[in-house]
């Protein structure tokens, strides 16, 4: 990034000025205001307190000093911000739960917006509960639509969805998070008889984190079409290797103080470069 910033100032001072004002223009704005589309990962749930949300540690809208959240982030560049952090996700959202978030947000006038979404989708009672991709696709796009047409010049980071898989492998060799999963019945698609070898149980939980690859293939698919105005992160979150201890004592599920943070830094990492 600062080799990148550092030829363009170079190039500055050799090309013409008017070339240099219109490469100025096409810099990204930082934004002034912001909304949150998503799930309970994004309302902080259970980051600072047993199961509720607590959205001052969301690593997106989140004003916690403890969390590196995009909204604060943003801040430190353009305090305008302040105040016009909007968190529209809600728990419990799937896929088909987005487009009625982007209205939220359209109706707030922001011009910046995250979208996480997905872990619900996959995460259900049973493998054959799990929301099909190209349903997952259509609910994508239905909310794209409503931000393009609401928000044209807003920002839109959509952001992967986490590894499902990778918080099997980091909680079913701990007796507390196997016992908690159990007690709530979490993500039993992929958490269900989280101690066993057996071979049904190894293949459905590659088929579930299939369905979530399958998902990030379609939201990478899905910000493409939409365009330069729409980042995706690359399976940046999707790919980060989170640890038991970033993850809620209360749940061993939602991300903690700690988690969100990483969320936030990871995410905002593999963004956009104002």
């Amino acid at each position: 990034m600062l080799v990148r910033r550092l030829g363009a100032v170079a190039l500055a001072f050799i090309l013409l000025p008017a070339v240099a004002a219109h490469a100025a223009r096409e810099a990204p704005p930082v934004p002034s205001s912001m909304a949150a589309l998503g799930d309970s990962i994004t309302r902080g749930r259970n980051a600072c307190g047993p199961f509720i949300a607590c959205v001052a540690r969301s690593w997106s809208t989140g004003w916690s000093a403890g969390v590196h959240s995009h909204f604060r982030m943003i801040e430190s560049e353009n305090p305008a911000i302040d105040g016009h952090n909007h968190n529209d996700a809600a728990d419990k959202a799937r896929a088909a739960d987005l487009p009625g978030q982007a209205t939220t947000a359209v109706g707030q006038g922001v011009d910046y917006v995250t979208v996480l979404i997905g872990a619900n989708d996959a995460c259900t009672r049973t493998e054959a509960g799990m929301t099909s991709v190209a349903d997952y696709r259509a609910a994508i796009d239905q909310a794209l639509a409503v931000l393009r047409t609401g928000l044209p010049e807003a920002r839109i980071a959509v952001v992967s969805v986490p590894d499902l898989f990778r918080l099997w492998q980091v909680g079913h060799v701990d007796p507390d998070a196997v016992r908690l999963w159990n007690r709530n019945l979490t993500c039993q698609s992929m958490l269900a008889n989280a101690t066993s070898a057996d071979r049904a149980d190894v293949d459905r939980r590659s088929r579930v984190r299939d369905r979530v690859i399958g998902y990030n293939e379609q939201l990478a698919a899905a910000c493409a079409a939409y365009g330069p105005l729409c980042d995706f992160d690359d399976d940046a979150v999707f790919g980060y290797p989170f640890t038991l201890d970033q993850l809620s004592m209360l749940d061993r599920f939602h991300p903690n103080g700690a988690g969100q943070d990483a969320l936030g830094l990871v995410s905002y990492a593999s963004g956009f470069d104002w």
